[in-house]
């Protein structure tokens, strides 16, 4: 008996040491299977030693029955015996009727292909096979080397479902099974779920393999192939698995041009249904690119004007390389899109949401800075193009389809001069941005085309501008006023429930398009026009496009004119003496014709319309003391431009003190400090109840207080100083319109991050966990160091949000407040997975 289990326990070494040869064996013809059936031979033969060796032992006790060592080993006979045979399924022998029928297809030579493997494997060249129908043959999955391609228009069927075509059918080889490369091949054989109901994708890893994912996920991407392959209420998992096979058939096999021309097409649609999410937009882009240059290495390229990834798109490259070596100047195209696409610029929101208008102004502004287009010298540094597949099975070498290109990716002077012609194009824009941010569908009116800077009006026509013209210029003969609203009404459409002064600055910009001004001028008016009160259009003496544009004796003119509006008007009568002072000031001071037809209007309005001190009292009684006290002063100056002021225009310069925050008696001490004479001022008569003035000597006309012409108009004088001061005062809310405009106009993905670690952000934020192994992959996938970038991006999180982003324990577990917060701003999508 101890003699039998000796022999046995020899066999069993002997066994052991053939089944570890085959688990080992570098021969790529041992397929997985066989590895695995060797593996558990190991396995029971280990066992079987150990058994062995405790019969035999001479510590055995001779009475010992040795029943049951006998029935181990006869259990371990029975499990090699079920582990190295099986019987055959019955539709085995069709199946290899079809594995030797399959015609192989040479795949790419080595110079341009490389299948990942492990280093302990040798390449192996994996057939592909169809039927002559197209339709897929169903394939045992035993059957390793049954792997075949269902052509487009085919209809595989798996597990009961249609699939159709433009799929792999068949299990994994053992070089597949070791890497991602078989990710996308369907087994018939394996489970599948009789209802697919993970439709997120959840339980699928980040780059999934049909192989590994659980029979329900199965059931799920089943689903999505044969119900149109576009549902987008599938995860994206789905889409990238069946993504895989796509990229592999068009570049590790060999399919005839028309074939790949369809793959391509496939991929476009994809994109077109999938390239929200940035992860589809980068892979599927990248494979677009590449397989242009297989397809045709030589053909004319276009320029483009979106990002699609983080690195420059490869038929830029080539594009821009061919013109460098050719010594062809690019045009401002070329140059554009070299700048949009480039992974370290980041563009305005006025470059993204008026990009036509935006591409125009840009190429006038570089067509007169380089009227026979930009030459760039040609850098040493050849292109070397490479594709590594999205499912990280395989990496393709470009050169052997391209010419002798420079590398252009590494220039940065270019750049600069395009990122300074965007600067331009976009601050000429910023206003025509911001209108079509508060109004989407407006770019066809006539306030939107008037924000447009003039250069581009032949490029952009705006037939409602002439019908514009005919009614502003009846409305101008017949007397010029119309109640605000009205113009509002035919810029707009719509009549306006309140007047915003952005609405006055764009009804304003648009007329003066025409030669047709509006007053009150809506950028330096000490208040704007309320709902039902009037408006005055009146003929400029040329077009002008920035009414902005003026001089600062314009600005002080029109505090000057303004201020004494108010004054004038307190007594309920306007005397022609005290307009045509208003008038003379206007027309001796140093003034273009176009400023002064401005002010003429301005003033005819601000004479025909009450003042309303409460509508300015928000802006006046926050100035400082000493400018309200020079500001009440000029007040004063401005009611004795004819030398006098009468006991009415006092109580009106009360009333503006008081707005100002001043004291009202500091009136008669002002007013004192501008009398003719020196002697002391009677400010109240003791018998007069009502305030009045009077000077030592009788004076010349009742009531009246005669002023130093001299210190008046040295007091005149510093108006220009307090008027620069007001003139910001009194404009509307528009500096706060021009900072929401600025603060949207810099919005970034991830601000703060520079390329590479906002592209690793933007694909770590698809899942809330990874593990080690894939961490680390997804680093050195954008050439990162994994503890830097946990540091860079955890700082990075901190100072925005307060916290880390990233936390260690198992693995990597994304900080769901975080998360959160980037959904909130629309950094990323809540149902984003990559």
């Amino acid at each position: 008996m101890e003699s039998l289990a000796a022999l046995i326990g020899l066999g069993s070494i002997v066994v052991g040491i053939v089944a570890l040869a085959v688990v080992v064996s570098p021969i790529p013809s041992v397929g997985l299977k066989t590895r695995k059936k060797a593996l558990g031979v190991l396995v029971l033969s280990f066992i079987s030693f150990v058994n062995a060796a405790s019969i035999s032992t001479e510590n055995a006790s001779k009475g010992d029955a040795y029943w049951f060592q006998w029935t181990i080993f006869v259990l371990l006979a029975y499990g090699l015996f079920r582990l190295v045979w099986r019987k055959k399924p019955r539709d085995e022998e069709s199946a290899e009727r079809d594995s030797a029928a399959i015609t192989p297809v040479s795949p790419i030579s080595d110079e341009t292909a490389r299948v990942a493997t492990p280093f302990w494997t040798a390449p192996v060249d994996l057939p592909s096979s169809r039927s002559q129908s197209g339709l897929a043959k169903k394939v045992s999955p035993s059957s390793n080397r049954a792997l075949r391609w269902i052509e487009p228009g085919g209809n595989a069927t798996v597990a009961g479902r249609k699939i159709g075509g433009m799929v792999y059918l068949g299990s994994e080889s053992l070089q597949e099974n070791w890497g991602p490369v078989g990710g996308a091949f369907i087994d018939p054989g394996l489970p599948v779920a009789r209802v697919g109901s993970d439709f997120s994708g959840e339980s699928m890893p980040y780059w999934p393999n049909y192989g590994d994912i659980n029979p329900r996920a199965r059931a799920t991407y089943l689903d999505w192939l044969g119900g149109g392959r576009a549902d987008k209420g599938f995860g994206l998992g789905y889409v990238f698995l069946y993504f895989y096979g796509l990229e592999r058939r068009f570049f590790v096999d060999t399919p005839a041009q028309d074939e790949r021309r369809t793959l391509i097409a496939e991929v476009k649609r994809l994109l077109d249904v999938y390239g929200a999410n940035r992860s589809v937009q980068r892979y599927f882009s990248a494979f677009l690119n590449a397989a242009q240059i297989v397809l045709e290495p030589t053909a004319a390229a276009e320029p483009r004007f979106e990002k699609s990834g983080y690195e420059l798109p490869l038929e830029l490259r080539v594009a821009i390389g061919q013109m460098a070596k050719a010594g062809q100047p690019l045009s401002a195209d070329w140059l554009l899109g070299w700048y949009i696409t480039h992974p370290e610029t980041s563009l305005r929101t006025t470059m993204k949401r008026a990009f036509p208008e935006c591409r125009a102004l840009f190429t006038l502004l570089f067509n007169d800075q380089f009227p026979e287009g930009l030459r760039i010298r040609p850098p040493k540094r050849p292109l070397s193009a490479r594709y590594v597949a999205a499912s990280r099975g395989f990496e393709v070498e470009l050169n052997h389809f391209l010419p002798d290109v420079p590398d252009i990716s590494g220039m940065t002077k270019p750049l600069i001069v395009a990122k300074e012609l965007v600067e331009k194009v976009t601050d000429a824009l910023a206003k025509y941005s911001y209108f079509l941010g508060r109004n989407p569908e407006g770019r066809e009116t006539i306030e939107a085309h008037a924000l447009l800077p003039e250069r581009l009006w032949p490029l952009f026509p705006c037939k409602e501008m002439e019908n514009l013209r005919h009614w502003a210029e009846g409305i101008i003969k017949s007397g010029g006023f119309l109640p605000v609203e009205q113009i509002i009404e035919q810029l707009e459409g719509v009549a306006p429930k309140t007047i915003k002064n952005r609405q006055l600055t764009g009804a304003a910009d648009a007329l003066a398009r025409l030669s047709i001004g509006m007053a009150p001028d809506p950028r330096f008016a000490l208040r704007s026009p309320k709902l039902g009160e009037p408006v005055v259009l009146f003929k400029l003496p040329q077009g002008i496009t920035a009414l902005e544009e003026v001089s600062d004796k314009y600005k002080n003119v029109l505090v000057c004119i303004a201020v004494a509006s108010f004054v004038i008007h307190a007594d309920g009568t306007i005397t022609e003496k005290e307009r045509n002072e208003l008038e003379a000031r206007i027309t001796t001071a140093d003034l273009s014709e176009t400023e002064r037809a401005r002010l003429f209007a301005n003033l005819e309005w601000m004479l025909s319309i009450p003042p309303d001190l409460s509508l300015v009292r928000r802006h006046l009684k926050d100035i400082p003391e000493s400018t309200g006290h020079e500001f009440g002063q000029i007040a004063l100056a401005m009611a004795a431009a004819d030398g006098v002021i009468d006991p009415g225009e006092i109580k009106a310069i009360e009333r503006l003190y008081k707005v100002i925050g001043l004291k009202t008696e500091d009136v008669y001490s002002d007013l004192h400090a501008l009398t003719a004479s020196s002697e002391p001022v009677t400010v109240r008569q003791a018998d007069i109840l009502a305030r009045g003035f009077a000077i030592p000597s009788p004076p010349d006309r009742d009531n009246m207080v005669v002023l130093d012409a001299e210190r008046v108009a040295s007091l005149m004088a510093d108006t220009a100083r307090v008027s620069s001061v007001l003139v910001d005062i009194f404009r509307e809310d528009e500096s706060e319109e021009d900072s929401e405009e600025t603060q949207e106009d810099t919005v970034t993905d991830f601000p703060g991050l520079d390329g590479p670690h906002a592209a690793f952000l933007g694909d770590l934020l698809t899942r809330p966990h990874w593990d080690e192994a894939e961490f680390v992959a997804l680093s050195e996938q954008f050439r990162l160091m994994r503890a830097g970038v946990l540091e860079t991006l955890n700082e990075w999180s901190f100072d925005r949000f307060g916290d880390m982003l990233i936390e260690e324990y198992e693995g990597y577990n994304l900080n769901p407040e975080v998360v959160h917060q980037l959904q909130k701003e629309g950094t990323i999508n809540a149902d984003s997975q990559g």
